[in-house]
């Protein structure tokens, strides 16, 4: 979670670029990122993919005034709203883009290809239908902002007994390049969002960077078997959390707009 999900991306900018905020060029250079091509297969009137500029247009024709994210999980279709088949394809991805206005998402399939240490990342869209209903599981901003803080702490105080909250060089290697790129005033949304959705939307990022290295750190001083899963359990709701969180910054656009 501390690498932004590439229906972030999309989703963000996209909503700029259909609210006039950004110009064509700049969105899709937003949106592609460090990524060497983005485009989108099975658009209605389209008969194979197409760049991301042709895509957005041709959304916005077929009705799509704004784009929201899901962030699936086994057992946690966050920000899903089906058909089934749309559901099976973005939990599969893990991520996708749920169009509003018009019934359509996209679900992202990415293909590394090149040589070790000159690989290059190429993303196709899949535009699939999808049902025109509210998103599963998906929380106001006031609530994300509670919830995750609330989260937090109780995470904090369990994982800081068991020694787990991350530590060594690893750990402060990423700590430390997590501060640089805050410190360089990246864009953490686009143009158009509420101040309180990238206040969100940074908390979440954050926790979910020591979400990882928990993870990624082993076991730390949880060496029996009921410190181990007391761990597991100390983490799993905050995961769980900042995905909503994330993903309640990311549609706050269109929550916005929904209220007038």
């Amino acid at each position: 979670m501390l690498s932004e999900p590439r229906s972030g991306r999309l989703a963000a900018w996209g909503n700029a670029l259909l609210a006039g905020f950004v110009s064509p060029d700049d969105a899709v250079l937003a949106m592609v990122g460090d990524d060497a091509v983005h485009r989108v297969e099975g658009l209605p009137g389209e008969a194979g993919p197409v760049g991301l500029t042709l895509a957005m247009g041709r959304l916005r024709t077929l009705g799509v005034t704004g784009l929201r994210v899901a962030l699936p999980a086994p057992g946690h279709p966050l920000g899903l709203s089906g058909p089934p088949e749309f559901n099976a394809r973005a939990l599969e991805a893990e991520e996708a883009v749920v169009g509003f206005g018009a019934p359509y998402g996209l679900v992202p399939e990415v293909c590394e290809a090149g040589p070790e240490g000159d690989v290059h990342v190429e993303v196709l869209w899949h535009c699939l239908p999808v049902r025109a209903a509210p998103p599963a599981d998906v929380p106001s901003l006031g609530e994300a902002e509670r919830e995750l803080a609330e989260a937090l702490r109780d995470a904090t105080r369990v994982l800081t007994r068991l020694d787990v909250a991350g530590s060594g060089p690893v750990a402060e290697a990423a700590l430390e390049a997590y501060r640089a790129r805050a410190e360089a005033g990246r864009e953490v949304l686009a143009p158009g969002y509420p101040p309180r959705a990238v206040r969100v939307l940074e908390l979440a990022q954050r926790v979910g960077l020591l979400i990882s290295l928990a993870y990624e750190n082993g076991h730390g001083g949880a060496v029996s078997a009921s410190e181990m899963a007391a761990r597991v359990e100390a983490l799993r709701p905050v995961e769980r959390t900042a995905r909503r969180a994330q993903v309640a910054a990311y549609n706050a656009y269109v929550e916005e707009r929904e209220r007038g």
